[in-house]
């Protein structure tokens, strides 16, 4: 086993292997008669007068080669000469060369006669030339080999499966979803047949496995459909996304074989499901949630209190995961999910919330005035509730990154052939030089939110940490598409401003990612907080 201590070992074996024995000319750094510089200009192109044949051994490798007969080593005068001379250098290349030519020869290979003057060795011959370090300096070779191609694979790369979804999203979205967006956003309404085809399209299933009714593919695939129908409307993108990354995962990892049998089913094939966490007075502070939870021993059965509001979806749900607290005495440990059906009696949703963007998805309040749920329909433990809302955010924020990087995909590609086609002083718009600046760091800027999202996706998938990296992905992605939408904007100049173009209406998207499933500022608490348990003794 070779162990390597500090870095400056790894210059030195260059220095000691290779350039040592090279014809260099004299480094204009070196400060001659100072012990503490290494001198790699004493050996001449051209051979000097011959040392004395009678020496048994040639010089350490440290050392260089001998001087001339009657001549001082260049570099090392007398001390009477030279004040400070000879005094002993402390530079770490010098402390491992005079470490290596103080070994026993023998064990650098070195201790055979040399019956001729040394040669000056050319850079072919020296790279031949068997090292005259210790082997346990020497940088272990399974760590210098590249790894296979075939086991390193860029996060943005697709496997087939993922590549085939891709595409079809996009030409579902290109052609069925695109004609309708401005209508829905003008209505505030979500298209009921954008609904059904959603569905149809195995859009809102992604991962779910195929025995019920669902695609079968993993969280990246989930995330590459969000990204292509973002591009066309982040509204619709908003509801495949909390279908497919809380609901869908939720009842995957917590719920019983029978609630899945049940509900699962229906969440594949024809109903939207809403996640109801945040109230009025827990927003960031998402445990200091009011929703109370009461088990009627008489009925056997759970009795719900309270009101949510913002919650997404929450007009076309058919389905409820509810949080409420069955026992405030023991704090957010008290917190647990609930499955709620639309047509429980006491349930009852307000009207839609008007809002700056994704006017198209539905957020309404919900409120529970004595809501009967049975005992079957705890979705995972009781008191549990608080571990599943945390995992189920950190895995969703993700998911918002792709949202928000296919929304300034979408902003680009509406700008783009506007500037190429319009003209100005007889010019495109795209030709002029401070404008193309402005648009490669534009794209700069998306793909580089785009491969932090992938890379927490792929995180996530792999079961490695990627709670850092799901909050860096959601906090960068949301800047990228805020900026890039207003810049969209002002390249194409006042039509911009207006409905004739999508950019307008990606701008004001655009907001909501700084709000949703952790603000802004909440992702860079998080992020904070990783690197204090990281560095922190």
């Amino acid at each position: 086993k070779h162990k390597i201590s500090r870095e400056p070992v790894v210059a030195t074996l260059i220095l000691t292997n290779c350039l040592i024995p090279l014809s260099l000319p004299s480094s204009p750094f070196r400060q001659q008669g100072t012990r503490s510089t290494l001198s790699l200009d004493n050996h001449s192109s051209s051979p000097g007068p011959a040392p004395e044949t009678s020496r048994k051994r040639p010089f350490p490798c440290a050392r260089g080669h001998p001087p001339a007969p009657g001549t001082r080593h260049p570099g090392h005068l007398f001390a009477a000469e030279h004040p400070g001379a000879h005094m002993k250098s402390h530079s770490p290349i010098s402390r491992l060369l005079r470490r290596a030519a103080s070994r026993p020869h023998a064990a650098r290979g070195i201790s055979r006669p040399s019956p001729s003057p040394l040669p000056t060795f050319p850079a072919a011959t020296c790279l031949q030339q068997k090292p005259r370090v210790p082997s346990s300096l020497l940088f272990p070779r399974h760590l210098c080999s590249p790894p296979s191609p075939s086991t390193i694979t860029a996060c943005t790369m697709t496997t087939d499966d993922e590549r085939s979804l891709q595409e079809s999203v996009e030409v579902f979205a290109r052609e069925v979803l695109a004609p309708r967006v401005r209508q829905m956003d003008d209505n505030a309404a979500m298209d009921p047949d954008i609904v059904s085809a959603c569905f149809e399209q195995g859009l809102m299933a992604i991962e779910a496995p195929e025995e019920y009714g669902g695609v079968g593919l993993g969280f990246t695939a989930a995330c590459l459909a969000v990204e292509e129908v973002a591009r066309v409307d982040p509204s619709v993108a908003v509801m495949i996304d909390i279908q497919n990354t809380l609901l869908i995962t939720s009842f995957m990892r917590y719920g019983t074989p029978e609630q899945k049998e049940r509900f699962l089913t229906r969440l594949c094939t024809d109903t939207v499901c809403s996640f109801c966490l945040t109230e009025a007075g827990s927003g960031s502070d998402a445990f200091a949630l009011k929703t109370r939870a009461t088990w009627d021993e008489g009925s056997g059965e759970w009795v719900i209190e309270g009101t949510k509001c913002w919650i997404s979806n929450s007009n076309e749900a058919g389905l409820f995961v509810v949080f409420a607290n069955a026992d405030f005495s023991k704090g957010h440990k008290g917190i647990t999910a609930f499955i709620v059906e639309r047509s429980c009696p006491g349930l009852s949703v307000g009207p839609k919330e008007a809002k700056l963007g994704i006017r198209a998805s539905s957020t309404c309040e919900v409120s529970f005035d004595g809501c009967r749920v049975p005992a079957d329909h705890v979705l995972g433990e009781v008191g549990e509730g608080y571990k599943m809302a945390i995992e189920l955010l950190n895995e969703g924020r993700i998911g918002i990154g792709a949202q928000m990087v296919g929304l300034a995909r979408g902003a680009f590609d509406a700008a783009m052939p506007y500037i190429h086609q319009r003209k100005q002083f007889g010019t495109p718009i795209a030709d002029f030089q401070g404008m193309q600046f402005q648009y490669a760091r534009a794209a700069m800027e998306v793909e580089s939110a785009r491969v932090m999202v992938y890379n927490a996706a792929r995180l996530k998938e792999a079961g490695r940490p990627f709670l850092r990296e799901a909050a860096m992905a959601k906090l960068k992605a949301t800047e990228v598409a805020q900026s890039v939408a207003s810049q969209c904007i002002d390249w194409v100049g006042g039509v911009g401003f207006t409905p004739a173009m999508p950019c307008e209406k990606m701008y004001r998207d655009s907001k909501i990612g700084t709000i949703y499933e952790g603000t802004s500022n909440i992702q860079l608490l998080t992020i904070a907080k990783s690197i204090q348990q990281q560095y922190r003794v």
